[in-house]
Formats: C-alpha cells, sequence, structure tokens
C-alpha cells in the first residue's frame, strides 16, 4: 500500500474527524511574542507548559516523545524565520535554529524536550528583545552587521565593507557611528571576543589557535583586546568558564567531572 492509499484510510478513520486543532492565532501570537522579544509573554507561556498541551495539536508520532520533537522543529523553524523578518542576522538566526534542533538528539524524554524548547524561545526571545530595543538601523548597516557575522573569522577592513556594500569608507563610517554608538572598528573587535569566549568554554582551542581563527594580529593583541572588553585574560575566562553549560534533563547548570 503507497502513503497515498494509506493516507485515505486515515482521512476516512472515524476518529480523526473528532480530533480538533489549536487556532492557528494561538500559536501565532505566541511566534510573533518570541520575535517581538516580549520576554514576559514568552515566559508566561512557558509557565503555563502550553508547549506539552496536547488538546488541539496535531499528531505526528505515536511516540509521545517523538512527536514532541517534531513539534519542536516546527516551533523553531517559524520562530527562527520571524526573527530573521524582523531583524536578526541571517547567520545567527540559522545558527541558532541548527544548535538547538542538533541538541534534540541527546534528548530521549519529555521533559527535557520541554525544557530544551523554554530554553530555545526565551535565547530567541531575549536576542530580539535587544535586538528591537536598539535597532534603528539603515538597510547599510543591517547589511554591514550580517557581513561581519557571516565574515567574523577574517580579518575585516571599513573598505571591504564599503566596497560589499557599494558607498564610500567614510560615509559607512559616520552612518555606523551615527546608528549604532560604535566605530566599525570597535563593533567588530566586540563580535570577535564574543566568538572567542564561545571557543572558549565550548572548545579546545588554544589560545593562540582562538586568535589565529579569528585574525588577531598577534596572540598578545588578542590577549589584550579581550582583558579591556571582558575584564579578564582569555586563560581565566576559560579556568571559570570551560564546559559550564545548561543541563536539558535537570534544568540545572553544570560542568563535567
Amino acid at each position: 500500500m503507497g502513503y497515498q492509499d494509506e493516507w485515505l484510510l486515515f482521512e476516512a478513520e472515524d476518529d480523526v474527524d473528532e480530533i480538533e486543532h489549536r487556532q492557528p492565532t494561538e500559536e501565532f501570537l505566541f511566534y510573533q511574542a518570541v520575535s517581538n522579544g516580549n520576554v514576559a509573554a514568552v515566559r508566561k507561556n512557558c509557565e503555563q507548559e502550553r508547549f506539552l498541551d496536547s488538546e488541539g495539536v496535531g499528531i505526528l508520532s505515536r511516540n509521545q516523545v517523538t512527536n514532541l520533537k517534531y513539534h519542536f522543529v516546527i516551533t523553531t523553524a517559524m520562530i527562527t524565520r520571524l526573527c530573521r523578518q524582523k531583524g536578526m542576522e541571517l547567520e545567527q538566526a540559522f545558527r541558532m535554529s541548527d544548535f538547538y534542533i542538533q541538541k534534540l538528539d541527546d534528548i530521549h524524554t519529555v521533559q527535557g524536550v520541554h525544557n530544551l524548547h523554554d530554553e530555545m524561545v526565551l535565547d530567541y526571545a531575549e536576542k530580539m528583545r535587544i535586538l528591537r530595543r536598539s535597532d534603528t538601523n539603515s538597510r547599510h548597516i543591517s547589511a554591514c552587521k550580517e557581513y561581519i557575522y557571516s565574515h567574523i573569522k577574517e580579518r575585516i577592513t571599513i573598505e571591504d565593507l564599503a566596497d560589499e556594500l557599494g558607498v564610500s569608507s567614510s560615509y559607512l563610517s559616520r552612518l555606523f557611528k551615527k546608528e549604532t554608538g560604535d566605530s566599525v572598528s570597535a563593533y567588530i573587535r566586540k563580535q570577535k571576543i564574543e566568538k572567542a569566549r564561545n571557543l572558549l568554554r565550548y572548545s579546545d582551542y588554544s589560545v593562540i589557535e582562538i586568535a589565529n581563527r579569528l585574525s588577531f594580529s598577534s596572540q598578545s593583541h588578542f590577549i589584550q583586546q579581550f582583558r579591556e572588553i571582558v575584564g579578564m585574560t582569555p586563560k581565566k575566562y576559560r579556568d571559570i568558564n570551560y564546559m559550564v553549560q545548561w543541563d536539558i534533563e535537570t534544568g540545572a547548570e553544570s560542568a563535567p567531572e
């Protein structure tokens, strides 16, 4: 029997007509709350455990955990695209999506999927809250940030960005400072240091390897820039934060033994 025949049989079953799906408005309003950065509304939804409420939700798998995972992927996909439409950098939006969906592979309980869902939606909502609070950026500045995010491992100059956008370096420099409060070089430096923090926390790359990967001119220059922004050396930051992560199953922060 082919899938089309199975679908016809499924559709003809008496109990199928009794399944009423939620009105799409409720789900869409939740997605909107996330993409609008409405952290309070998103947290309230999480506290009400609406993600676990099976009433009015399609059954995508007879296995309860698998069914939740499918709904998690759908939710992540919708939120990712809405956040992208409302200003989140494309690379950041989809890398976050990939990160959280890949986390599903290691989760095998309903509570684990639920915890991951709540962490994911609150993460997106908080990032969008910050973005929308400060985002008065023009199209040029949004494109500029997109380029920086996508080429963070490279050495990026104001000339590179100006060429990419088809504007003059002086114009872009003035516009960027006016709209963000940072010079282009300061913004790039902050983004590189943020990437370095993640590498120090979650990878085994040495300090010099991280400096090279992010195209700092030297290890000493990287250490100096890191200390200025973070307030401590890369080594000390790693000693404190290495592999400290959120335990999805228990909802607690932990570090490997």
